[in-house]
């Protein structure tokens, strides 16, 4: 059984279709820098950062030592001391919980990591596909003390 098709429906998709574009020519798409991830807190800066564990390769993974899985984020906290323009090395303590949409909070456990000169935080929280987390991290080192917080999605 055929069925035919109106010419006013016909001519409706037309119009629908020729005002998506409006007549403007194709154009390259804008580019949005990143968000600083980092946050200053008078001389204390807080580097951070959450990635899934599987961006990390076999190598990294070994060296922090990190268990690379698909339902699994790493976040990464480092403390510096800011002194004449420059980052050096502070040490102090780091907490965190990571938040899903539906409320669900995760703490996170850090281990500290020796860079160098460098001591920086890791720590691993267990994500979902397709699921938007939170990232609440409270840190102190000697009299400073901050609160960072930060979005990311998996």
């Amino acid at each position: 059984m055929s069925r035919t098709i109106g010419k006013p429906f016909l001519l409706a998709v037309a119009l629908l279709l020729a005002s998506c574009t409006a007549g403007e020519k194709p154009r390259a798409a804008d580019a949005i820098a990143p968000a600083p991830a980092y946050q200053d807190f008078g001389d204390l800066r807080v580097h951070f950062n959450a990635m899934p564990t599987l961006a990390l390769s076999e190598a990294m993974a070994r060296e922090v030592p990190i268990e690379r899985s698909a339902g699994t984020a790493m976040v990464t906290v480092a403390l510096r001391k800011l002194a004449n323009g420059e980052e050096t090395a502070a040490e102090g303590a780091v907490q965190a919980v990571a938040v899903d949409l539906q409320g669900m909070r995760q703490p996170i456990s850090f281990t500290s990591v020796r860079t160098g000169d460098y001591t920086d935080y890791v720590g691993t929280f267990r994500i979902a596909e397709r699921d938007s987390y939170r990232v609440e991290i409270e840190v102190k080192s000697g009299d400073r003390r901050g609160k960072v917080t930060f979005q990311r999605n998996f």
